[in-house]
């Protein structure tokens, strides 16, 4: 039986239909391809990108420039600290600086700390051993940064061991310690001589050629610290005990290595037997 020819022209037309290629038929519907929508959307979004990157680089550029001219016109430390908008610290200064400073050989601040100790901490149990409350201590210190004056009468310094601790404090915190780096080894080399006469000796010749402020706060905080042993009995500080307390804040290395607990064994032994002979190694304590 032949088929209908319409059918077949239909079957045709469809065939023909399913085997056009999606692009065409977009096209014949007035749609744009998505290969031609993604290239666009692929282009601009590089020239959106080239424009961002132009812009930030321009954004860098013109930072950096109003870096350099804030820094160019900014005042010096030296500047700001004679028109008195900046004060010289004490706490965490240079030792040798903060002498040349204050026109001394013994930093003020050391001074007043001992004749307050002496004044009314002679015999306090545990005077330098017991800690005194820290943020009435980081008090004190900010006051002496910040202030021409210091009283330690005053009665918010009233606990003395808050005067104890400040003083221990600002020896910590020198850049370099009382005991300067450089002579750190000689100091050790010295304590484990043998012969007790050859020992003293040594550690007073290392002391000798110390620069002038160290060696003058050394006999002063010295003989301040044998006003302490002489009163051990009341006090309970003996010179062993000033020398556990003292030896690690007057005295360390450079650079910490695995020697340290052997270390902190000579630097107590050193404070130690600077007390117990200071008349040798220093003379008069007068």
């Amino acid at each position: 039986m032949p088929r209908d020819k319409s059918y077949s022209a239909k079957g045709f037309g469809l065939l023909g239909f399913r085997k056009s290629s999606s692009s065409e038929l977009l096209d014949r519907c007035g749609v744009e391809s998505p290969s031609k929508e993604h290239k666009s959307d692929h282009r601009k979004s590089l020239i959106l990108k080239l424009n961002y990157s132009a812009s930030d680089s321009s954004d860098i550029k013109r930072v950096k420039s109003r870096l350099k001219k804030f820094i160019s016109r900014r005042p010096s430390m030296k500047t700001l600290q004679e028109k008195g908008l900046i004060k010289d610290q004490v706490f965490g200064c240079h030792f040798e600086t903060l002498c040349n400073r204050e026109g001394t050989t013994v930093p003020s601040f050391v001074k007043v700390c001992i004749d307050a100790v002496e004044k009314r901490g002679l015999e306090v149990d545990g005077i330098y051993r017991v800690s005194g409350n820290l943020a009435t201590i980081q008090k004190l210190r900010f006051a002496v940064d910040h202030e021409e004056k210091l009283n330690l009468d005053d009665s918010q310094w009233e606990d003395i061991h808050v005067v104890t601790g400040a003083l221990k404090m600002f020896f910590r915190e020198l850049p370099e310690p009382l005991f300067p780096y450089y002579s750190f080894e000689r100091f050790v080399d010295a304590i484990k001589i043998q012969n007790h006469k050859s020992r003293v000796q040594s550690i007073k010749n290392l002391i000798e050629k110390l620069p002038r402020p160290n060696h003058d706060t050394m006999k002063i905080l010295f003989g301040h610290l044998r006003k302490i042993v002489a009163k051990a009995s009341v006090n309970l500080m003996s010179t062993q005990s000033l020398g556990i307390v003292f030896g690690p804040t007057l005295l360390r290395p450079e650079r910490e290595t695995g020697n340290m607990p052997v270390y902190m064994v000579y630097q107590n032994q050193i404070v130690e037997l600077i007390l117990i002979e200071y008349h040798e190694i220093f003379g008069s304590e007068d």
